[in-house]
């Protein structure tokens, strides 16, 4: 099986807007996808992101970067197995914040360097 990152992309406006009450419905809901996720073998990890951060350049460190002014920014990711990218797809539009359109899935395959080229804490000897 191959992994794959679910880039978790979501509207930052839409979840200021949010009570603590809905804000929590959706974390369990999202817990509980997870979980369905492990127990079928497909998860292997994942978390949430803050969405403060800091914008790194050649030239400089720029600290309200793109989160300030974007409508969507990166709030997680979660890492999984899958067969290849259609199944990979198919398990990201289980989602039940896709389903809702609450949030997007973007589905990365995770590269396989060749063991030549991979740092040497990475390699198996």
């Amino acid at each position: 099986m191959e992994k794959f990152l679910l880039i978790v992309r979501e509207d930052v406006q839409r979840l200021a807007k949010l009570t603590r009450e809905e804000m929590n419905a959706s974390i369990l809901e999202m817990t509980l996808w997870v979980e369905e996720l492990a127990q079928s073998g497909n998860y292997v990890n994942g978390e949430p992101l803050m969405h403060m951060g800091r914008y790194v350049t050649t030239n400089a460190v720029l600290s309200d970067g793109p989160f300030i002014e974007a409508k969507e920014a990166v709030s997680g990711y979660v890492t999984i197995r899958a067969e290849n990218i259609d199944q990979a797809v198919s398990i990201a539009q289980t989602c039940p914040a896709v389903i809702k359109n609450e949030i997007v899935l973007e589905v990365r395959p995770i590269l396989v360097m060749d063991k030549e080229v991979r740092p040497r804490m990475y390699r198996e000897e």
